[in-house]
């Protein structure tokens, strides 16, 4: 298995980024979470304004293939 580096997102396979993340601690997940946070506020920072966020009906189901 050659190992690289892809910059394409059609090589991106959910499943190894759920794997990867896993492995992650939850301190590394929450600051993680945190940047990912500041990257779209710093993008986007009017989100804070908006006061119309409604919760989803029902609930969120995972589907995976098995």
């Amino acid at each position: 298995m050659r190992l690289s580096i892809s910059h394409d997102r059609h090589t991106e396979d959910p499943t190894e980024k759920a794997r990867w993340f896993q492995t992650l601690s939850i301190q590394e997940r929450a600051e993680l979470l945190c940047n990912y946070t500041d990257l779209i506020l710093g993008i986007n920072p009017g989100l804070m304004e908006l006061k119309n966020a409604q919760p989803v009906a029902g609930r969120v189901r995972v589907l995976r293939k098995a």
